[in-house]
């Protein structure tokens, strides 16, 4: 067996494992459901964090299901707005103690042909390093307008700026800006959008706004 054929399998165990313990998670979530069921409870929080628990691992399983086959696409016909409206709702939490206000200006939608956790992971990235360019207090825009033949999205904040030079190799592999960072994140999305036709890009980045937009293409019917 070569080193390649052992790293293969070796992720595909490791990946196994992982997978075993998102489920029993998932089961505790639906434990937990049926408990506030029997007991007539009812919270929109708890209800809101069960979702997005459930939500964040399916993502995760999805993810790691990349580690058996490299051709792991699973698209199907999503309505954009919804799709964007939930990526959001799941990198809320990052917010944790920060002052941050998302705001959202979604008037229209379309039907898309996509992967709906790689792109709702896409999205959760992006909004975790917006979370993460603002020190305490600041202002995070999402946007979605129909033109022509895409769904155009624009995520901005107004935190700290990427400097020019290291806006040359944003989406490179194992670039990262952060000290802690795998320099993995943007390069991953952009190599999943650009396997659906869709396209992540950099508009700019100054001292007053910081812009990303993804660009999808919609069905024509």
């Amino acid at each position: 067996m070569t080193d390649t054929d052992m790293i293969f399998e070796q992720s595909r165990c490791i990946s196994h494992e992982i997978r075993n313990h998102l489920s029993i998670c998932e089961i505790y979530t639906q434990i937990i459901r049926k408990n506030l069921e029997e007991e007539n409870v009812e919270n929109k929080s708890i209800d809101n964090a069960l979702n997005c628990i459930s939500k964040s691992i399916k993502i995760m399983c999805n993810s790691l299901l990349d580690l058996k086959s490299l051709n792991n696409l699973s698209p199907k016909n999503c309505d954009i707005k919804e799709l964007l409206e939930e990526g959001v709702k799941l990198a809320q939490v990052y917010i944790h103690d920060k002052d941050i206000k998302i705001k959202c200006s979604m008037q229209n939608t379309a039907t898309v042909f996509i992967d709906e956790n790689k792109f709702l992971a896409c999205v959760v990235n992006i909004i975790k390093n917006a979370i993460e360019a603002i020190n305490k207090k600041g202002e995070i825009k999402v946007s979605l307008d129909i033109k022509k033949e895409y769904a155009i999205i624009k995520i901005s904040n107004n935190g700290e700026a990427i400097s020019k030079e290291k806006q040359k190799s944003i989406f490179e592999e194992g670039y990262t800006t952060k000290a802690t960072g795998s320099g993995l994140g943007l390069h991953i999305c952009a190599t999943n959008l650009k396997a659906q036709n869709a396209i992540l890009k950099l508009n700019k980045s100054t001292k007053n706004l910081t812009e990303f937009e993804i660009d999808i293409p919609v069905n024509k019917n």
